[in-house]
């Protein structure tokens, strides 16, 4: 079982020609309501692409809570340790411009009440693998790790957003997944300068051999590059037409751990994240946008 331990928002996406400037209002063409947060995106798409998954998150007792859980639900996520608190449900507000990028601020409401000892030790017995992200207390995050790492789960965390990780959390991992601003906050966290790593390549490398984990580094049109068990690895992206860019490095994170909690290596386990996170930019929306397995093995195989 994947046990993602995560946020929960209600997202609210205007569509607009180009981003606002700073103290600028610009007309939007439509907007989108639907449920979003990172922990519960990840969820989303590991579910989505066939893993046994738990949801371990907290919403509030309003009415974005049932609207933010409800594509989870009908996933197939099992929801039991979703907490009810009386805090506001999380939600974001998205602005996409009509190249699909986007600018977003969050309000994190319920999801910061979010505790370790949510995850009851029966709980965490049946986990394989335990997956973190940023829109949590991050003091709750650590004592988290450090339970499924006692307990001999797999760990992973995508620092986003970024933040400053002290080298006892880094030690805690097995996985790490990052953009480009998020490498640079765990490096400066890390204690490495750029006198010490100046390529991306050696700066990957040199996370993964200090703390003896896998880094995986994303880097949207880009592709991914990574190291794994010693090994560098670097895949291109899959070139689509993209009409929204929120929430595609979730559906990578949350395809990666799926694929390789099911054995999958490391070459395969990354094309197939890759692919699922390029199918997630080819529509509005987070979760409403990521997709099936069968679609990410269609694209795989006409890609081959």
């Amino acid at each position: 079982m994947l046990l993602v331990f995560g946020s929960v928002n209600l997202d609210i996406a205007f569509r607009a020609d180009r981003l606002p400037a700073a103290g600028e209002t610009v007309m939007g063409s439509g907007y989108l309501v639907s449920p979003g947060g990172k922990g519960a995106n990840q969820a989303h798409a590991a579910r989505l692409f066939g893993a046994p998954v738990t949801l371990a998150a907290a919403v509030g007792r309003d009415a974005f809570a049932e609207p933010a859980l409800a594509r989870l639900a009908t996933a197939g996520c099992e929801l039991g340790t979703v907490q009810r608190l009386d805090a506001p449900t999380g939600c974001a507000g998205i602005v996409v411009d009509a190249r699909g990028e986007n600018q977003i601020v969050v309000a994190p409401g319920a999801n910061l009440a979010l505790c370790s000892h949510h995850v009851d030790d029966a709980t965490l017995a049946t986990a394989h693998t335990v997956l973190l992200q940023m829109e949590t207390d991050p003091a709750q995050n650590t004592v988290l790790l450090a339970r499924a790492r006692a307990a001999g789960c797999q760990t992973i965390l995508n620092n986003a957003p970024a933040r400053r990780l002290a080298p006892e959390v880094l030690a805690l991992l097995d996985l790490l997944v990052v953009n480009e601003t998020e490498l640079a906050a765990t490096l400066e966290g890390a204690g490495i300068q750029a006198e010490d790593a100046r390529t991306q390549v050696e700066q990957v490398e040199m996370l993964a051999a200090r703390f003896e984990m896998a880094v995986v580094l994303t880097l949207g049109a880009k592709g991914v590059l990574a190291c794994a068990e010693g090994r560098v690895h670097e895949v291109a992206s899959f070139p689509v037409d993209a009409v929204d860019t929120t929430g595609a490095g979730d559906t990578f994170t949350g395809v990666l751990a799926a694929a390789r909690m099911e054995g999958q290596d490391w070459p395969l386990a990354l094309r197939t994240a890759a692919a699922a996170a390029a199918l997630a930019c080819t529509k509005a929306g987070a979760q409403v946008a990521q997709p099936t397995r069968a679609e990410v093995n269609a694209l795989l195989a006409s890609s081959a």
